[in-house]
């Protein structure tokens, strides 16, 4: 079951991980070429779990879904899918998942010489130094992200 949150008049759901489910995806055990095409039928090979490979601490993973634009320098557009660990510690350019003044952000964090701010991956957005009077905490460091192409 999700949980919701509102904040700035916006809605976060976050998922649990569900990793009981047997869903197991085909896995070719050749590289994907991205310049000459190969024939990969013959490294057909078993079964993949992608929660064995997404998720290192399941007790502490969750799947959030990304709301806006400011973080598509690291690839992360609008509803694309995030996995975030909530035992990682943020460090320096980490990309997190942050809860400042109630609002729930996707940002990269940067800590120099004592000081955070949260930086945006988008020109058009600016960062936040984030001061004593606020109300800061890391939710979890981003892991993986996964970006539907079509």
């Amino acid at each position: 079951m999700p949980r919701e949150f509102l904040g700035a008049g916006r809605r976060l759901v976050i998922y649990r991980p569900v990793l009981d489910s047997n869903v197991l995806l085909p896995f070719f055990s050749y590289t994907v070429s991205a310049g000459f095409p190969s024939p990969a039928d013959d490294h057909l090979q078993n079964k993949i779990d992608l929660n064995a490979h997404l998720i290192e601490n399941p007790p502490a993973t969750y799947i959030m879904q990304v709301s806006g634009m400011s973080m598509i320098g690291k690839d992360i557009h609008d509803r694309d899918w995030l996995v975030v660990d909530r035992s990682k510690e943020a460090k320096h350019k980490s990309v997190i998942v942050a809860i400042l003044d109630g609002e729930v952000v996707c940002k990269t964090f940067h800590k120099r010489n004592g000081k955070a701010q949260l930086v945006p991956e988008n020109a058009a957005f600016k960062p936040i130094d984030i001061t004593d009077e606020m109300d800061f905490e890391v939710w979890g460091v981003v892991t993986f992200s996964i970006h539907d192409h079509r």
